[in-house]
């Protein structure tokens, strides 16, 4: 799908990164696909295992992930947003919707970042394997 794609996770960064993508959308006139990724365990050779989780926790997850987006979307017009649940690794997941993307964001930090760093894995890992450029939108105020 070519557009923009957003990872969310439910913390503020990428709260602030699904403000960007739709602002970003409607200067481009652009759908955005926002991806949200229930994580699988991952090896130290990054293979991803299977995951657990049971449909009435991916549906909660898909819920919260859905009502988020229709938040933000409020107020903004006719926007062409659609969101996608997928099993995997957070970094690998957006690298590959990455493929058919014209453009990535994501957030500077996500749930799992620790404050000490301006930049987390998942965005870092993004911004170095991405097949598309790549948009990391900060918090703000960040020292």
């Amino acid at each position: 799908m070519a557009g923009i794609v957003v990872g969310v996770d439910g913390s503020p960064h990428s709260q602030k990164a699904l403000e960007w993508a739709l602002a970003e959308s409607k200067l481009r006139n652009a759908p955005v696909k926002v991806l949200v990724t229930i994580p699988a365990a991952a090896s130290i050779w990054g293979i991803a295992g299977a995951n657990y989780m049971s449909k009435e926790g991916r549906d909660k997850i898909h819920k919260a992930a859905q009502d988020e987006v229709d938040k933000a979307v409020e107020g903004r017009g006719n926007l062409d947003v659609t969101v996608h649940t997928v099993d995997g690794v957070p970094a690998d997941e957006l690298v590959k919707a990455s493929a058919d993307a014209d453009l990535m964001v994501v957030g500077a930090r996500g749930a799992g970042g620790f404050a000490r760093l301006r930049m987390g894995s998942v965005s870092s890992q993004v911004s170095a394997h991405s097949h598309c450029p790549v948009v990391v939108v900060p918090m703000g105020n960040e020292h």
